[in-house]
């Protein structure tokens, strides 16, 4: 059974994901000027098709056919009309006007439903919405603005899947010409903003208003959305113009906020003072396919390295990685832990190697027995 699992996920055989909202009956309410003509139409065919049966020798099927042609006028004489006595004369000409006013009436109607423009947003929002509810651990992104854009491209680099939302008219625009690949046209801490963006699967929720009043709803919306859900807390990342609204921002349950003018300040002053730290980070921190990478990986509940020495995992020999420092659950910072070190439930390990060193050791760290190639180490 497990081997049929796989070979499905292999072949993307599993269900797709429904979103947490459908628009149906938006739909549906588009698509009501629609039911009367399609009536008109039915019962068009329904009297002329027995209307033919009863006046002339017809089977069911060529009075169905010639009913077809004689009300949508697309035709006449496939069978035998120059036998036709006078009332069925009659009730093929009262049959083709009726038609060509059902018609006419159908196309009107049609072409009114389209000028209002709302049938293909709601269709084109539907699609959207369905590949948006494919996404996991993704991030949602509130507000477009400049910080925005310039994230959207960090993201698309280091392949980590977002959904922008922003509720302003013409944000589709703004969206299309920044390439965002998934993007909702709402208020985003309203909830079906959140419902549209699959907030449910998502890893965190970033804010970037310029308004401290937007970031505030935000925070508190998504934190009342998760206990809703019962599920665990959502990363959630903020921005903020001053050290007051900072402090604001974080007591609201903000787990980092970023403000603009401060990070730049201590990058400018990293410079200044230390270019040489500067240069190294640029080099293996700030870009992209570099020989080494820093990430802070977490020890799971579960994992074997649980309440055993650093030195037990052996991570220099089989992965060529090393921890350089280890974050406790209560916030303390051990810096250069040595082999001794005793590793806790749910600690932070600031790992340095290469990108494919830490993908190896975080493997390792999710399994719940001790691997097998660290036993004869």
């Amino acid at each position: 059974m497990r081997f049929f699992t796989k070979l499905g996920r292999f072949l993307h055989w599993e269900k797709s994901s429904k979103p947490d909202i459908d628009l149906s009956g938006e739909l549906y309410e588009q698509l009501k000027p629609f039911r009367f003509p399609l009536i008109l139409i039915q019962l068009g065919l329904i009297i002329g098709t027995l209307g033919y049966v009863v006046l002339e020798d017809y089977t069911l099927m060529e009075a169905f056919f010639q009913t077809s042609y004689t009300f949508t006028t697309t035709g006449f004489g496939a069978l035998k009309e120059s036998e036709f006595n006078g009332l069925t004369i009659i009730f093929t000409s009262m049959l083709m006007l009726a038609g060509s006013a059902v018609l006419t009436f159908s196309v009107v109607s049609i072409i009114d439903v389209l000028n209002r423009g709302k049938l293909i947003a709601i269709i084109k929002e539907r699609r959207m919405i369905y590949r948006v509810a494919r996404l996991k651990n993704h991030f949602v992104v509130c507000y477009h603005n400049e910080y925005t854009i310039q994230l959207a491209d960090q993201f698309r680099e280091a392949h980590i899947p977002f959904v922008v939302v922003d509720p302003s008219p013409d944000f589709e625009g703004f969206a299309q010409r920044h390439r965002y690949p998934y993007y909702i046209n709402e208020d985003p801490h309203t909830e079906i903003a959140m419902l549209k963006s699959h907030l449910s699967s998502a890893r965190g929720v970033i804010t970037f208003s310029k308004s401290i009043a937007d970031n505030i709803a935000q925070i508190a919306s998504v934190r009342l959305f998760e206990k809703e859900l019962g599920r665990r807390p959502f990363y959630i990342i903020s921005s903020a113009e001053n050290a007051e609204d900072v402090e604001k921002l974080k007591k609201l349950g903000s787990d980092t906020v970023v403000s603009a003018t401060r990070l730049m300040a201590q990058r400018v002053s990293a410079m200044a003072t230390r270019p040489d730290m500067e240069n190294l980070l640029e080099q293996f921190v700030y870009k992209k396919d570099t020989p080494l990478d820093l990430e802070e990986v977490i020890v799971p509940k579960s994992s074997w390295l649980v309440l055993k020495k650093l030195k037990e995992a052996h991570f220099r020999e089989v992965t060529r990685v090393s921890v350089v420092g280890i974050t406790q659950k209560d916030g303390k910072f051990i810096t250069m832990p040595t082999g001794d070190t005793l590793i806790t439930s749910e600690c932070k390990l600031l790992m340095i190697g290469t990108s494919s060193g830490i993908r190896m050791t975080k493997k390792l760290l999710m399994k719940r027995e001790k691997p097998e190639e660290l036993k004869y180490v």
